[in-house]
This record gives C-alpha cells, structure tokens and sequence, in this order.
C-alpha cells in the first residue's frame, strides 16, 4: 500500500504545481482602479489559492506571481530553487464596499492549510510557505486577530505558522499559471489536490461566494 501511495504521490507531483513548465512569458500586474483595494496572499501552489480567492462577491481580479524574497523579476524555476526567498502567491483585487480586507483574511486561511510550515500537501519548499502580508498597522492587526480567532475554535488541530509581514513587491508568474484551475481540470494534480482544496473553502466560505458557487 506504502508502494502505491508514493507512487501516486510521485504522479501529482510531476503533473503538479512543483513542475511548472519554463514559459518566461509574464503577466502584467494591473493597476487597482478607482475604489479598489489589493490584498496578497500566500498559500501553497497557486493555482487553487487563486480559485478560491476569485470565487468570493467583491473580488474582482487574481493575479498569481511571487513575493515575499528579495529576488527582482523571478521565474518559476528560480523561485523553486528556494533561494530566492519568494513564495508563490496571489494578488487580490477587490470592492472594499462589497467584501472586507478581514473577510479576505478569514478566506485565506480557509483557503489553505496554514498549520503546515513551508509545504502544502505533496508540495515542499519555502515556496510554499504560508504567508499574508499587510499594507497598513489596521491589516496587520486584522491578520493577527484573524489567526488568534481561527486558533481559538481549534478548527485546526495544529496551531497556524503563517507568516505575518509587511508588502514589499509583487512579480506575477508567468502567463500560463493565471487561471490555471479552470483551464487544467484534467490535470491529475488539479483533480487530486487543488480541487479538493476549493470544494473544502466553498463550504467554509459558502455565504460570501459569487452566486454562481454558493450551489
């Protein structure tokens, strides 16, 4: 059993978020419109964290990239080499009139596992890292209080190890990972790991869903 388990594992992880194809063909980080906030996350592999994200009333836009290093303009393969210091993450752009930055933080830790310290299921790395960082004193006020009250109802059984810290810079991955989840459903790292990760948050977050996921 031992024997199939790390052969599946093996499976996921080549057809998975840790074997990205080298496509230096980048996206462009949009300018926030009028009355739009930008919140960034990170939570393990991109591309279900930016489905989860993108599927609460408010959000507007995802865009998935880097942050979090010291690194200028990484690709995917120079952040999997770990020594970059950047984790992979998602940029939100949302109506603060619609959703909140404390309803965004309460996703993101729904979104995810944040108990689990530099790895999100078959993904290793500090790459993959939990991380969320804040703009102004108020966010990271909300982010601490936020972690304070999840631990609290011992919705995990592990305490969270998220990385709290103040934004930098955002560097958006590369054109072929925005909006990989809905483009790759076949893909079996899609349908074994990330899925199960966004059925998870749609129940969790249900009431703050697009109407559209809410079923």
């Amino acid at each position: 059993m031992k024997r199939v388990s790390l052969y599946i594992a093996a499976i996921l992880i080549f057809y998975g978020c840790a074997n990205g194809q080298s496509r230096n063909d980048f996206a462009t980080v949009p300018q926030a419109k009028a009355g739009e906030s930008i919140a960034t996350f990170g939570g393990g592999c991109f591309w279900s964290m930016s489905e989860a994200m993108s599927e609460l009333k408010g959000v507007n836009k995802v865009v998935s990239g880097y942050a979090g290093g010291t690194t200028k303009n990484p690709t995917y393969e120079d952040v999997g080499t770990q020594t970059t210091g950047h984790a992979e993450v998602v940029q939100i752009y949302y109506d603060p009139k619609v959703i909140s930055y404390e309803t965004i933080a309460k996703a993101f830790f729904f979104a995810h596992d944040p108990t689990e310290l530099n790895r999100q299921g078959p993904d290793e790395g500090t790459d993959y890292r939990s991380i969320a960082f804040y703009r102004t004193p108020e966010e990271k006020d909300i982010l601490l209080n936020t972690i304070k009250k999840v631990n609290e109802t011992k919705h995990y059984s592990d305490p969270i190890v998220t990385q709290v810290v103040p934004f930098k810079a955002f560097y958006p991955a590369e054109k072929y990972h925005q909006g990989y989840y809905r483009l790759h459903g076949d893909n079996p790292y899609i349908s074994n790991v990330s899925e199960p990760k966004v059925m998870k948050f749609r129940k969790a977050m249900k009431a703050e869903l697009k109407p559209d996921f809410q079923k």
